[in-house]
């Protein structure tokens, strides 16, 4: 599997909950939206909406299992498991969506039901 090299940054970053991390790989007028959540707009809104969600689990650790590079644009599919703060766990497919602006990423679109995670 040929991906970029910042890919496998940006995931241990979201893997280890980290904001502020995460939100440099971001455009200022970036563009966040999970399933059918609303989208988060501008930077500061899309790392506020990350930080929130990553309050609300223990921890969370993906598997890439295959992308697909264009020049504006990288898509993939892999596993997400994510950990409660109780122990108990949930794995789920997962596809995203990157849209580029050079090396950053202007719209970042997921595609999880991750609906059972909190029932």
């Amino acid at each position: 599997m040929s991906q970029p090299p910042w890919l496998e940054k940006l995931f241990k970053t979201i893997d280890a909950k980290d904001a502020e991390g995460f939100a440099e790989f971001l455009t200022e007028d970036a563009v966040f939206r999970f399933g059918n959540g609303e989208p988060a707009r501008g930077k500061k809104a899309v790392r506020d909406a990350v930080a929130s969600f990553f309050a609300g689990v223990k921890s969370l650790r993906h598997t890439v299992r295959e992308s697909w590079s264009h020049p504006d644009a990288v898509v993939m599919h892999g596993e997400v498991t994510y950990t409660r703060h109780d122990g108990s766990q949930l794995s789920v497919p997962f596809a995203n969506v990157f849209k580029l602006d050079g090396r950053l990423v202007r719209e970042y679109l997921v595609f999880a039901d991750a609906s059972k995670l909190w029932a």
